[in-house]
């Protein structure tokens, strides 16, 4: 992992290696020099805010839609005087924009503003994340040419697809992280993958010897992905499972006790309070974070937990009507929180969460040796402490490496300063072309062609398959008439293991490529 690797990328003058974790509630940057790949610097530096590893995924617009503020700025702020602060209206901030990206059923995607497109805020926000990575870069070494010298490498959640990727890819040219669409300049690697590169070292801290396998569980504010891999000799890394995730980070504890709130001073209340001061509500949910959600470690012995609204929200009070109301000022406006109340948000969160590691430690084919959490969310200390009470007899090892929000991050400089650290991945999907073959009896009558043929799927290689990175596959085919001197070539995918028909509802194209034949129709 010492030498700069990366297939002819050292031909082409690289000489940083950028790596960026856009998140889906906070994101982050790390970089490395050629001449000194084991130096990894983690920014701190953010608007408003020094000595953290991220800084939130918001922005704050005003009413033409330009960015005023990013990053933490955007999201939360403290209350003013009590007596003026109900006469400002806040521009809402726009966060959980990502989320538009995945798979996520639409129904339970964050509404966005109207008049504000997904791919609009993720632009918006790399483009503010690029300005920093290159004034950064303009500090660190003078003279550097961004787009000439530095290969970016930037994470994407474990379930994305090749769509999700390329949508991810337009927005970063048109945010000014590249030059151009195509640049080789820019790569996406899986946030599993990227966290299991980074506990390489960790491996070598428990004796854990070649060929021993691991489980990674990256628990991130939205979404908690996880892989299982084998550590090769040469410090290469193989995989072993289906990369899976799902929607289940630490931001939905935070859900749960918004839901919790929403009973205490009704829906209307909740709704004025998210429209016109949502700075005032992420400061409460800053303030619950602080004093509950970190600390909770499910113990029967934990105290109540006390949040003074008047305090921390002071707004809030003139939108709460009837027995509600009645009821706020009979406790003073104060919000407790006993150890049932806390468990019951993170419940639903941590078993969704064991649930997926179930799932692969019973995919995997061996015994998986040890468990690394990394992530934000890992340093819950429930979190932590209902997965080794689940696993612990399992699975050797459950341990949680140092500066773990930073893990992936980190791992993404690392697979750009050699990328053959991957050796095999297991396919996500399965891959196929679009051909035809003359219709016979029993096919569909309505997919008959004029000429007779029947276009279908012909699968190449089945999800599950585990393939050397940049492996090839082939089919032969033969053309359709003797005088034919090119074919069109339509490449589909499907999470199924197989397909029928390229139209079928699973099915996504791929992309398509022409290939002239110069033997002329004599064959």
């Amino acid at each position: 992992m010492s030498a700069f690797t990366s297939p002819n990328l050292a031909e082409k003058d690289i000489r940083v290696v950028v790596g960026i974790d856009f998140g889906t509630t906070f994101s982050g940057f790390a970089l490395a020099n050629k001449a000194n790949p084991g130096i990894i610097e983690t920014h701190e530096t953010w608007p408003d805010r020094k000595g953290h590893l991220k800084t939130n995924t918001a922005l704050q617009y005003d009413e033409k839609w330009n960015v005023i503020r990013w990053g933490a700025p955007a999201l939360a702020s403290r209350p003013k005087r009590k007596k003026n602060s109900a006469a400002v209206v806040e521009t809402k901030p726009v966060e959980l924009f990502k989320l538009h990206l995945g798979e996520m059923e639409h129904s339970k995607k964050p509404p966005l503003p109207t008049g504000l497109d997904y791919r609009k805020a993720i632009t918006d926000y790399l483009r503010q994340m690029s300005k920093l990575v290159k004034d950064t870069l303009k500090i660190r070494w003078p003279g550097l040419e961004f787009d000439r010298h530095v290969l970016k490498v930037m994470t994407v959640p474990a379930e994305y697809d090749e769509k999700a990727r390329f949508t991810l890819r337009t927005c970063a040219y048109e945010a000014g992280l590249i030059d151009t669409m195509n640049s080789e300049h820019l790569e996406f690697t899986p946030e599993p993958e990227a966290a299991a590169i980074y506990c390489i070292k960790v491996l070598k801290e428990h004796s854990l010897e070649k060929e021993s396998s691991f489980l990674i569980v990256d628990c991130g504010g939205g979404t908690v992905d996880l892989t299982v891999r084998i550590l090769k000799e040469n410090n290469k890394l193989t995989e072993v499972t289906e990369r899976t995730g799902d929607f289940c980070g630490g931001s939905y504890v935070d859900k749960e006790f918004l839901k919790y709130l929403e009973k205490q001073i009704g829906s209307s209340a909740m709704r004025t309070l998210e429209e016109k001061h949502y700075a005032q509500l992420q400061y409460l949910v800053q303030e619950f974070c602080a004093i509950a959600k970190f600390e909770f470690n499910g113990n029967n012995n934990f105290g109540v937990k006390e949040i003074d609204l008047e305090e921390v929200c002071p707004v809030l009070k003139q939108y709460v009507t009837g027995d509600m109301r009645d009821n706020m000022e009979e406790q003073e406006w104060m919000i407790q929180l006993d150890h049932g109340t806390i468990k019951g948000f993170f419940d639903p969160v941590v078993e969704k969460i064991i649930t997926l590691i179930e799932n692969q430690l019973s995919a995997a084919k061996n015994k998986v040796s040890a468990m690394f959490m990394v992530g934000g969310f890992s340093e819950s200390k429930y979190l932590f402490k209902r997965v080794k009470q689940k696993f612990d007899t399992r699975v050797p090892i459950i341990a949680i490496p140092s500066d773990p929000i930073a893990a992936v991050v980190r791992g993404a400089v690392l697979y750009g300063m050699n990328m053959a650290t991957i050796e095999t991945r297991v396919l996500k999907r399965t891959y196929g072309l679009r051909l035809a073959t003359r219709w016979k009896h029993g096919d569909p009558i309505e997919r008959k062609t004029e000429t007779g043929r029947i276009k279908y799927f012909k699968r190449i290689v089945k999800r599950g398959t585990e393939v050397p990175v940049d492996a090839s596959f082939f089919q032969g085919v033969h053309p359709s008439y003797p005088e034919q001197t090119e074919m069109d070539f339509h490449i589909y995918t499907t999470p199924s293991d197989d397909g029928k028909y390229c139209d079928d509802d699973e099915m996504d194209h791929f992309g398509s490529m022409t290939i002239v034949s110069r033997l002329g129709p004599v064959r």
